[in-house]
């Protein structure tokens, strides 16, 4: 005869454990399902903030113009050798925004400057004849371009070399005046150099219209140059009378 205290437990006993049991389960693959979907929401969140953050903060640290001369189909041997400058502000507070371009280029100013002004025009920069391009007379090819909103100057001519040191002494530039013969460019100095100024054209002295010199805007000079005596004839100096 069994005792008391090892009685086999009820079936509602069992029924309820099993039942508890699956609750517990179903309780916590809900929990993990709700973990899932918050850190797919938070993945999402992420990615769709941090794309137009990072694209926003490539955009003000470079600016598309520098893009639009990238996209310059320039042979290779005329762009070896590229250096961005960036001045003034974007929005034109003080200052509107000046970008210089420098290019190193491996032939000659002549064919490097057809090159470039090839594609420039293949771009849509239209050819722009202007007083003040060159502001002053420079050696090489100038000529000036405009685009929409912008204007773009562009300089090549031969890089400037300077002779070897002679005697371990540093190099410096020949002087003009010199009437020695300077000393031959060393090997190495080859090839051109290219300058390209982009600026805003509501920025640009030449869009805007020049005072004329006419004098009859001007006004008449506030000095005039006196040709003849005021005075007229000389006062002549009188007599003494006989005493």
């Amino acid at each position: 005869m069994r005792p008391a205290a090892e009685e086999e437990p009820s079936t509602g006993d069992t029924a309820g454990g099993l039942s508890g049991a699956r609750s517990e389960l179903r309780r916590r693959i809900r929990e993990r399902r709700r973990l899932r979907l918050g850190i797919l929401v938070l993945v999402s969140v992420v990615l769709l903030g941090a794309l137009p953050l990072y694209f926003g903060i490539r955009t003000l640290s470079r600016d598309p113009v520098f893009d639009t001369l990238d996209e310059l189909d320039v042979p290779g041997w005329a762009a070896v050798q590229t250096v961005d400058n960036v001045s003034g502000n974007r929005w034109c507070l003080q200052d509107c925004r000046l970008r210089e371009r420098t290019v190193q280029s491996e032939r000659s100013p002549e064919e490097t400057a057809r090159a470039y002004e090839a594609a420039l025009g293949r771009e849509g920069w239209q050819r722009w004849q202007v007083d003040l391009c060159p502001q002053q007379p420079d050696k090489g090819s100038y000529t000036c371009w405009r685009q929409d909103e912008l204007t773009l100057d562009l300089w090549v001519r031969a890089p400037s070399c300077l002779p070897p040191p002679v005697d371990g002494a540093p190099a410096v530039p020949p002087s003009p005046l010199a009437s020695a013969p300077a000393a031959p460019a060393p090997a190495g100095c080859a090839g051109s150099l290219v300058s390209m100024k982009v600026r805003n054209a509501i920025d640009d002295d030449r869009t805007r219209p020049q005072p004329s010199t006419d004098p009859s805007l001007t006004g008449e000079d506030p000095f005039p140059t006196l040709t003849e005596d005021p005075l007229g004839e000389p006062t002549p100096t009188p007599t003494p009378s006989p005493s």
